[in-house]
C-alpha cells in the first residue's frame, strides 16, 4: 500500500507541476498578446530619389519566412515538417531570394512572411537583411507577433513575422492598418494579427500619391475570415482611388484569381482549398491582374516533386489589384522552380494614367 500511495503522490506531484507550467504559460501568452491599434504608423528606413517617371515594375513574393523551399513540406498541407531542418536550409533558401531579386531590378517590392525574430528560421532578421540588399526605402508590418506557438508538437515556437516593401523611390508616409481576425479567444491569442501594409510613394510634379498596399490575407481562416479582410481592403483602396490617388494591392490573397482554376484545378481539397476572387464584386474600372501561365503557389504536402503532377497541387493565388487609372503593360510569373519559396514572384509592369 505504501508504494501505491507514493506512486500516487509522485503522478500527482507531476501533474501539478505540468499544470502549474501550462497555466504560466498561457498567462504569458496572455499578458504579452499582440494587440495592434487599428491604425498605426510605421517606420520609413532609408532614403531614396522622388519618383520621376510613368511607368515602374512592381514584384510581390511571399518567401515562406525563407523555410519553405524545394525540400520542404509542411503540417498545415498534410506535409509533416514543423520546423526546418537546418539552418542552412534557410540560408540557402534567402540567398536564392536575393540572387533572384538581382536578376530582375524592380522599381518596388513586395514581400509577404518575411520574419525577423523566429524560432522557425533560426532567428534570422530576414527583413534587415532584405532591406540591406534590395532597397534605398523600406517599410515592415507584423502580420503576427508571438512569444510561443503552443502548436502543434513539437511546437512552432517564438515568431515575429510580416510584411516587407521595398522601394527604389522616396517614401512619404507608412502605416499599418488592422484586418478583421477570424479567430475567436483564446485561439486568437497566439494567432495570426493581418494587415495592410501601406506605403505612399510621392510622384515628382504631382499632388497625387502613388498608394502600395502590401497583403497577406488569411489563408487557414474560418467563418470567411480572408472574405472580411477583402471587403475592408476594397473599400480602403476605393476611398484612396477618391483622393485621387494611383493605387495597388499586391500579395498573397489566399484566394484564386478569376478563372485561373481552369489552368490548375484543385485536385486536393481535403488538404487545402483556397478562396476564389469575383471580379463582378469590384467597382467599375477596378481589375485584378495576374499570370495563370505558371503557378504562383504548391501544395506543400511533399516536398517539390516537378515530375509529380497528381501528387500535389498548384495554385494561382498571388497577383494585383489596380485603379482604374493604372495602365497595366504586362504582368508575369517568374518560374523560380519553387526552389526557394513555395511562391513563385510575381512582377507587374504598370504605366501612370489620368
Amino acid at each position: 500500500m505504501k508504494i501505491i500511495k507514493r506512486c500516487f503522490l509522485i503522478l500527482g506531484i507531476l501533474l501539478g507541476v505540468v499544470l502549474l507550467a501550462a497555466s504560466g504559460l498561457f498567462l504569458m501568452l496572455v499578458i504579452t498578446e499582440f494587440r495592434p491599434e487599428p491604425v498605426e504608423q510605421v517606420e520609413v528606413v532609408g532614403a531614396a530619389p522622388t519618383l520621376d517617371r510613368s511607368t515602374f515594375t512592381i514584384l510581390s513574393w511571399n518567401i515562406g519566412y525563407c523555410a519553405l523551399g524545394e525540400e520542404s513540406d509542411f503540417f498545415m498541407d498534410g506535409g509533416r515538417q514543423v520546423q526546418p531542418e537546418t539552418e542552412d536550409w534557410v540560408d540557402k533558401n534567402l540567398a536564392g531570394i536575393q540572387a533572384c531579386l538581382a536578376a530582375r531590378e524592380t522599381d518596388f517590392v513586395l514581400f509577404q512572411e518575411v520574419d525577423t525574430d523566429s524560432q522557425r528560421s533560426f532567428h534570422l532578421n530576414e527583413a534587415e537583411t532584405l532591406r540591406e540588399k534590395e532597397s534605398l526605402a523600406s517599410t515592415f508590418a507584423l502580420n503576427i507577433s508571438c512569444k510561443f506557438v503552443p502548436y502543434p508538437w513539437p511546437p512552432i515556437g517564438k515568431v515575429n513575422s510580416g510584411l516587407l516593401t521595398t522601394s527604389r523611390y522616396a517614401v512619404s508616409e507608412a502605416s499599418r492598418i488592422s484586418l478583421p481576425c477570424p479567430f475567436s479567444w483564446p485561439v486568437s491569442i497566439a494567432n495570426f494579427k493581418r494587415c495592410l501594409l501601406v506605403t505612399r510613394v510621392p510622384i515628382a510634379d504631382s499632388e497625387k500619391e502613388l498608394v502600395l498596399v502590401n497583403l497577406h490575407l488569411e489563408g487557414y481562416d474560418v467563418d470567411d475570415g480572408k472574405i472580411e479582410q477583402s471587403k475592408q481592403l476594397r473599400a480602403f483602396l476605393s476611398e484612396e482611388y477618391e483622393k485621387g490617388n494611383y493605387v495597388v494591392a499586391g500579395g498573397d490573397w489566399n484566394q484564386v484569381f478569376p478563372g485561373a482554376e481552369k489552368n490548375w484545378p484543385n485536385t486536393h481539397g481535403e488538404l487545402w482549398s483556397p478562396g476564389y476572387l469575383d471580379a463582378d464584386e469590384l467597382d467599375q474600372g477596378w481589375s485584378y491582374v495576374w499570370d495563370d501561365t505558371v503557378p504562383t503557389c504548391r501544395l506543400l504536402n511533399q516536398p517539390y516533386k516537378p515530375s509529380d503532377t497528381e501528387g500535389t497541387q498548384y495554385y494561382v493565388i498571388d497577383g494585383f489589384l489596380i485603379s482604374p487609372n493604372l495602365r497595366m503593360e504586362d504582368v508575369e510569373t517568374v518560374d523560380a522552380g519553387f526552389s526557394c519559396s513555395d511562391h513563385n514572384p510575381v512582377v507587374l509592369t504598370l504605366t501612370l494614367g489620368d
